[in-house]
């Protein structure tokens, strides 16, 4: 009788599409909530694009630089607890050997089992070491060229996403229709981004979707009610 295969489907690229949801999201929520803001205290839009612009740059600047520290301290907590779990191996073998036994009798193994499997384990330094760094700490070895792959993932996406609510202003001196097609290519973009971020996250797509546009859609209209009233 003929099997069939099964195949599971399991997203691995999970630092990337945080990466880029982090850049995209405030890609496109600050610089929205900023024009949208500008719209109701000035007369035109090149002050809008002027401003908006700046914010961009800098603000890909700083959450990159952001993601790349992240990322760094990331690689050395890890650095920091792997030395710890080495000296503990080595000075406090005793209790080092309970903890393997208890994360094992965790998953109902006991007996003549139990100690057959914490012998193998510990018999050698580098994959005790290994082990207890991922299922006591939970904690897994990182990229080392994370950290910059990680700052042009996060600036990049921030560059994208803020261009999109910006790119009407560009495109149009009238204020108030650059304002609406903003609005309107924002909620889309926004929309989008949160099925595919639902996608790739295994949320549901619609919820993730709406959720985005909410969050966005309030930023840009506190920007904008604040900035009209003081204005």
């Amino acid at each position: 009788m003929p099997t069939i295969s099964h195949v599971e489907k399991h997203f691995m690229a999970t630092e990337t599409v945080r990466d880029v949801v982090i850049g995209m999201a405030d890609g496109l929520t600050v610089p929205f909530a900023l024009a949208a803001g500008l719209s109701a205290a000035v007369s035109n839009t090149s002050v809008i694009v002027t401003a908006g612009l700046a914010e961009i740059a800098a603000g890909a600047i700083a959450m990159g630089l952001g993601g790349y520290l992240a990322a760094r301290t990331d690689a050395q907590h890890f650095a920091s607890e792997l030395s710890r779990e080495g000296w503990e191996v080595d000075n406090k073998r005793e209790f080092e050997l309970k903890e393997v036994r208890e994360v094992f009798a965790g998953y109902g193994l006991s007996g003549a089992a139990l100690e057959s499997v914490v012998s193998s384990i510990t018999s050698d330094r580098k994959r005790w070491i290994d082990f207890m760094m991922r299922f006591e700490l939970g904690l897994e070895k990182p990229d080392p060229k994370r950290a910059p792959i990680s700052a042009a993932t996060i600036a990049v996406s921030y560059l994208v996403g803020g261009l999109i609510p910006l790119l009407p202003y560009m495109l149009t001196s009238n204020l108030t229709e650059a304002l609406k097609i903003s609005v309107l290519t924002t909620g889309v973009a926004l929309l989008v981004f949160g099925g595919v971020k639902g996608h790739f996250t295994g949320l549901n797509r619609l919820v993730s979707a709406g959720q985005t546009l909410l969050v966005g859609g309030l930023a840009a209209a506190a920007a904008f009610w604040l900035a009209h009233l003081f204005g």
